[in-house]
């Protein structure tokens, strides 16, 4: 095989950013200071509409502090998939908190609503759907919910910048929301998080959280974290944030190629009115996923990843007799494709000609 192999994700880190990260290392300021605060200026006004952001150094540490700051802790639920990465469990478990798994709808890989509605009890202080993949969850239907019993709405949006429903960004529905930056992302600040909420207490919270519980050096006026993003990875950041944009549309023109052309896969869906924004390209293979995958790598050197082959409720912190049956069939079935805006034509004829010959094999 004398192909290069095509990665399932590649960050870009360009010129435009190391000249960044050496502007900051020769001005001797590298904690957290003025590119931190224009990199959540310019965050807000790119991807939120001008709703506030606080920066912080992990997508983890932003959903653990949003919900500190929104008031959740010990003796407290809040309900999340069980289908997603753990740091959406484990920040409601950081706070004292119970995270209570409900399951997804089939199609787009959020919260059911009606499995959500099922696991509400009167510990039950708020929901933490996911936008995974990059398409938003059923805002509509899981913001009905929270409204009719008196529930916070938190938004993990780890994977979705500049998703939208019905034209309005994910990251504006609840009181919080939560974008992950690590490097794998849609962008990128080498290592951080963003939280963004309209309600000026918890914005508050969130500054004094992230810096030991201290707005002026030396006043703590709370116990609180070292959570704060330095000035280099900000720097990062604020490059990034000028080529999100571009970088989405090439995701979603790989997208429709994809879809026009794999065949013996189910493809992904999209909502009407919902903007996908493909932090993954994830396909289900109802046959011997692993195989698939495996298959893909050793015979067309094309990558691939499953996200994620264990349901959260099944890890060791957290193991619970729930019945999850659409989570347990994902966790099966899916296989993210490459779809990152590095790809050529000739690497997304590649990936369909080898999805489309292994699954012919395996039919």
């Amino acid at each position: 095989m004398n192909q290069d192999f095509i990665p399932p994700a590649k960050p870009i880190i360009g010129t435009e950013e190391r000249e960044a990260v050496d502007a900051v290392l020769a001005s001797g300021q590298l904690a957290q200071g003025t590119e931190v605060a224009s990199f959540e200026s310019e965050f807000s006004d790119v991807l939120l509409d001008g709703r506030p952001s606080v920066a912080v150094n992990s997508g983890t540490s932003g959903l653990h502090l949003g919900l500190l700051a929104a008031g959740i802790g010990q003796g407290d639920e809040v309900i999340v998939p069980s289908f997603t990465f753990a740091a959406t469990a484990n920040s409601v478990a950081l706070t004292g908190a119970t995270p209570i798994f409900a399951d997804i709808e089939p199609d787009y890989y959020g919260l059911d609503p009606k499995s959500v509605e099922a696991h509400i009890t009167d510990r039950t202080k708020g929901i933490m759907p996911v936008h995974l993949y990059g398409h938003p969850f059923d805002v509509p239907s899981i913001s009905a919910i929270a409204q009719k019993h008196g529930l916070q709405l938190f938004e993990d949006a780890a994977q979705a910048h500049g998703a939208a429903v019905n034209g309005r960004r994910v990251g504006t529905f609840g009181t919080f929301g939560t974008f992950s930056l690590y490097p794998t992302k849609n962008m990128t600040s080498g290592e951080g998080g963003m939280v963004t909420t309209n309600d000026p207490e918890v914005e508050r919270r969130l500054r004094l959280l992230r810096n030991q519980g201290m707005e002026r050096q030396y006043e703590n006026e709370l116990v609180g974290f070292n959570c704060r993003m330095t000035n280099i990875h900000a720097a990062i950041g604020r490059v990034q944030l000028t080529k999100v944009m571009g970088w989405t549309k090439q995701r979603q023109q790989n997208a429709a190629f994809l879809d026009a052309n794999l065949q013996g896969v189910v493809t992904p869906k999209v909502a009407a009115g919902y903007e996908h924004v493909y932090h993954q390209y994830t396909i289900r293979v109802t046959e011997d996923r692993d195989g698939f995958a495996r298959a893909l790598r050793e015979e067309y050197n094309v990558g691939s990843g499953v996200y994620y082959p264990v349901p959260n409720h099944e890890l060791a912190p957290y193991r619970v007799a729930e019945h999850l049956p659409q989570t347990a069939s994902a966790a099966k079935e899916v296989l993210s494709l490459p779809v990152h805006p590095s790809l050529s034509t000739n690497d997304l004829e590649r990936i369909v000609e080898a999805v489309n010959k292994v699954a012919k094999a395996g039919a």
